[in-house]
């Protein structure tokens, strides 16, 4: 039993070891959304209001809702010409042009064999991640022709958390972070030490634990902590080096200093 301690507690000196990571705070503004889900590097909102997702432009505000789907599971919008919209309930997934126009509605449990999916994030191309739920595997899946690029090996644990960009994706489970290529091939297995949350950004990481954030370099398995204020965190998000923190009234907007 101390054995175990022992290793736990050196695993978590071992990544979180690296000096913190300071934060200049640039702006706080009042908003009132049941969910934010992303702010691009022209200052694009989208957000959830009453089951319809918003794109707040500058000049314009586009909106879009299905409510046959019943409610929005997730939105992924990495790629802005190729949205992703999950309907847990009905096992549906909606692929939007950046005019919130549909290209494709994927219909899951019309395609053989059946997926029972928990969880879908951005691929490539025509591509999507999935979570298979019944061989309990991450599928790279094509919805052009309905059929799996790449698979990977099963995965234990609850799946709490998926990020991904064209080339990579990541799991967080109650154990680990699992990092994987388009192959399906895994690259990475962290230990989650008590993460509940994870953002992907140009292949560096975010993470919350505690009510705290913390970023790991692309090239590291170190975490360091990131310097914020006490803030009760809904929500945030990355974009480069900028971290947005929704509270569930205001939006607050930091500057990362990670050198």
């Amino acid at each position: 039993m101390h054995t175990i301690k022992y290793l736990i507690l050196f695993l978590s000196i071992k990544l979180f070891a690296q000096q913190p990571i300071k934060s200049v705070f640039i702006s706080k503004t009042e908003l009132q959304v049941d969910r934010l889900i992303d702010i691009d590097n022209f200052e694009t909102q989208y957000t959830i209001v009453d089951n319809t997702l918003s794109v707040h432009k500058k000049d314009k505000t586009l909106n879009y809702s299905n409510l046959q789907l019943g409610n929005i599971t997730t939105v992924n919008v990495f790629n802005p010409l190729k949205l992703n919209l999950f309907y847990k309930d009905f096992n549906t997934a909606i692929i939007l042009d950046n005019r919130l126009a549909e290209i494709t509605n994927i219909k899951f449990n019309d395609v053989l064999p059946f997926r029972d999916i928990s969880h879908i994030s951005t691929g490539n191309d025509t591509s999507i991640w999935i979570f298979n739920q019944n061989t309990r595997e991450l599928e790279l899946f094509d919805y052009k022709t309905n059929k799996t690029r790449a698979k990977t090996l099963p995965v234990s644990g609850n799946i709490i958390d998926i990020h991904s960009n064209y080339n990579y994706c990541w799991l967080l489970t109650p154990s680990f972070i699992y990092g994987y290529n388009y192959f399906g091939s895994l690259i990475s297995k962290i230990p989650n030490t008590g993460f509940t949350s994870l953002k992907e950004n140009g292949g560096d990481l975010y993470v919350i634990k505690q009510k705290q954030l913390y970023f790991k370099g692309k090239n590291t398995d170190q975490f360091r902590i990131i310097e914020l204020p006490e803030l009760l965190i809904k929500q945030f998000l990355v974009t480069e080096e900028t971290v947005y923190i929704y509270d569930g009234k205001f939006l607050y907007h930091y500057q990362l200093i990670t050198n």
